[in-house]
Formats: structure tokens, sequence, C-alpha cells
């Protein structure tokens, strides 16, 4: 099941992806996916519907987040060997944790905004995965049972206010429009293997990443049992595991966004971004 959410930014209605290729709205099923719509035994009722049966939603709507209400947005660095390589960083012992704020979070085709004073302005295809169920001091064979999906994410980075501003990554990755998410949450039953994706991310038609997630150091179930020692996982939080190399701190020399590029990325199975580069007013 692959399951969206559609409309203007901060009125998004809940909808999905027929077989056909329509989008069929959920309104009348659920008030938005979040919190309790994403547990387990809710997206099974949802996946039972007769899809024929639901509104089409006309048109070429926006697509927005495609989960609503996300308390924590947690990132992994550098867990792609090669991509730790690129940037001149060891493969952290223990995967490295870092939040992007939430006010990041927009739809999978909504602008990249560069933001004021920024020269470094970096891109970052990367697999995300939606909690469905409270997870705390879960072990790794239990992981994938609080998984309500998985989505493709861009997280957006300014290098120069993540590593050239003191203090932590916090203040380089969480400026508006840097995670952009979507565009759809596919369930589980959906994805054969979360650790044999293909994901790319082209500027200007240039590809610029080709990886997989067949190289991540550290796979998603060992991330979620990991994180869940630190904190609790709640429905609606999103893990974002990681990028492949590619990225345009790691070209020589060092290339970054500018107004007027266009930005496409995607992940095997999960679907596809586009983002024009614009300037933040």
């Amino acid at each position: 099941m692959k399951l969206l959410r559609h409309g203007a930014a901060g009125a998004e209605k809940p909808g999905l992806l027929h077989s056909d290729g329509t989008i069929r709205d959920l309104s009348g099923q659920v008030g938005d996916l979040s919190g309790a719509t994403l547990d387990p035994a809710e997206l099974t009722r949802l996946a039972a519907l007769d899809a024929d049966s639901l509104p089409v939603v006309e048109g070429d709507p926006r697509l927005g987040p495609p989960i609503a209400g996300t308390g924590k947005f947690i990132c992994i660095g550098l867990n792609y060997a090669d991509h730790a390589a690129e940037s001149g960083m060891d493969v952290p012992s223990e995967p490295v944790i870092f939040m992007k704020a939430t006010s990041a979070i927009c739809g999978p085709n909504d602008p990249i905004l560069i933001p004021r004073g920024s020269t470094k302005t970096d891109w970052e295809v990367e697999l995300a995965v939606v909690i469905g169920k409270r997870a705390k001091y879960v072990s790794e064979a239990d992981a994938m049972g609080h998984v309500a999906g998985f989505t493709v994410a861009n997280d957006v980075s300014e290098r120069s206010f993540q590593a050239e501003r003191a203090g932590q990554w916090t203040k380089g990755k969480s400026c508006d429009n840097f995670g952009q998410i979507g565009p759809w949450l596919v369930t589980p039953d959906e994805i054969a293997d979360q650790q044999d994706l293909r994901m790319w991310l082209t500027v200007n038609g240039k590809t610029m990443q080709d990886g997989s997630t067949r190289t991540m150091v550290y796979q998603v179930p060992f991330l979620i049992h990991y994180l869940s020692q630190f904190m609790t996982l709640h429905p609606g939080d999103v893990i974002s595991t990681g990028t492949p190399p590619g990225v345009g701190l790691g070209m020589k020399p060092p290339q970054y966004l500018k107004p007027g590029d266009v930005v496409e990325l995607g992940i095997y199975g999960l679907g596809q971004q586009r983002q024009e580069v614009v300037a933040d007013a």
C-alpha cells in the first residue's frame, strides 16, 4: 500500500495511490496519516478497503509529506562507508545520531530554499523509515514490527552552517524546506528487502548519486534497536538512514546548489522527488 497526503501545505488530506495510478481520497476513512493511524492494525484495515470505491482525486494535486505530526526527525550520519570516505571522516564505531528540526519537513516536490548567507547547500538522497508502533528498548529481532513503512528523504544540508559555525550539525540541517519527504509512505509488505534498494539523485539531469541500501554500515533493524535504547520512538517519528557517496561536498572541487538548479531523486519502489532550487525570501 502506498499512502500519501495531498493538497495545499498545512491543509493536506490523506489518500492512497491506487494500482491504476489514480490518487484515492481517504478523508472518509481517517482524519490524517499520523499517530494511531500508523499502527499496524489500522494499516491492515486501510489495506482491506476496496480502493475502487474510494473517491478519485482529480487533477494533479500537490503532494505533502506522507505523514503528519512527526515528533522526531532523526538522522544517521556517515552510515555509508564510501560517503564517510568522501567526507574525509572515519566510519563511526557506533551510529552517529543528529536531529533535524521538524519545521524543515515539506512535500517531495516543494522547492529547496537556499537560506540567507548560504554558500554550501548540498543534497543527500536517503531511505527514511517511519515508526508505526511505540518502540522502547526493542531488540534487533523485533525492530521491524515497529515500522509503518518507508519513504524517500532529501536530507538537504548547508555544509558551512553544519561544519564551520561551531557546535553540532543541527544548524546546517534544519533550515526551512531542508527535509523533503515522500511521495508515498510504502508499507513493508511491498518491500522485499529494505537493504537492497537502489537510490539515485541528479542535479540538472546529471547523475550525482547512484547507490544502494546494500552498502549501509548500520542497517534498519539495528538502527531502530539502537535508537530505542536512548529514546522512545513514537508513531510518526522519521529515521533518515544516511546517504551514499556523490554529495556536493565530496566533489573535486566541491559543487553546491544555486538558484535555478533542479534536483531529482528517488529510491526504486518508493517513488521519486523533483525540487527546484530558489533563494529563500
